[in-house]
């Protein structure tokens, strides 16, 4: 669903119409609604190791805290205004997105899809990376079905992910990863990348819109 319409029209200026130097409006997206979901721990610790950039900023979406309307229309009632009006404008301020994804019999939930099909511009000539977590094959399949969807709305996704196999036994108590070393440099990476392309993205469409 294409989502140009006024209702889903962001109610603030996204950096990439007014200064490409500013830093990186980076939105950490958590896919998973479940109850006693892993999700929010995972972004935690991403969105700490994006904070530490001098070159970034971070809002992390809650698709939990934030509950999308399940039935897709092109005349949303005022109740689906009021929902999208909490999640559209944050997606349209953002120049790059980390999706935080647990895997769902060999996919990604459907509440993250929900909110991709709910949106097209705020997607558009954006780079998207994934952080992504489950059990041996640490939401890796989920990641593999994404990359597709996203293509289909125009953005970019970064070839380096973070996956967390068996995620639930690798932080402890205090929320901190046991052995963070290889997590550490895999987020590192994709922080780099996503940072790339969002600067060479948003310079891009400040020049030229995207798709005139």
């Amino acid at each position: 669903m294409t989502t140009d319409t006024a209702v889903l029209t962001a109610t603030t200026t996204p950096a990439s119409a007014t200064d490409t130097d500013s830093p990186i409006r980076l939105a950490i997206i958590i896919g998973s609604t479940r109850d006693g979901r892993f999700g929010p721990k995972i972004a935690d610790w991403f969105a700490g190791h994006a904070a530490l950039r001098s070159d970034m900023t971070v809002d992390v979406v809650d698709l939990a805290e934030t509950p999308l309307p399940t039935a897709l229309t092109h005349r949303p009632g005022p109740e689906d205004v009021a929902a999208l009006e909490a999640v559209t404008p944050r997606l349209d301020a953002a120049d790059a997105f980390a999706v935080v994804t647990p895997e769902y019999n060999h996919s990604y939930p459907a509440p993250l899809k929900n909110a991709i099909d709910w949106h097209f511009t705020q997607w558009q000539a954006k780079p998207v990376g994934f952080v992504s977590y489950g059990g041996i094959s640490g939401g890796l399949r989920a990641v593999e079905h994404l990359r597709p969807v996203f293509a289909e709305v125009h953005a970019v996704t970064v070839r380096d992910t973070v996956s967390f196999h068996n995620a639930g036994g690798l932080f402890g108590a205090d929320g901190r990863l046991k052995e963070p070393e290889g997590p550490d440099t895999a987020a590192g990476a994709m922080l780099d990348q996503l940072t790339w392309w969002a600067r060479a993205l948003r310079t891009a469409r400040a020049t030229t819109p995207y798709g005139s």
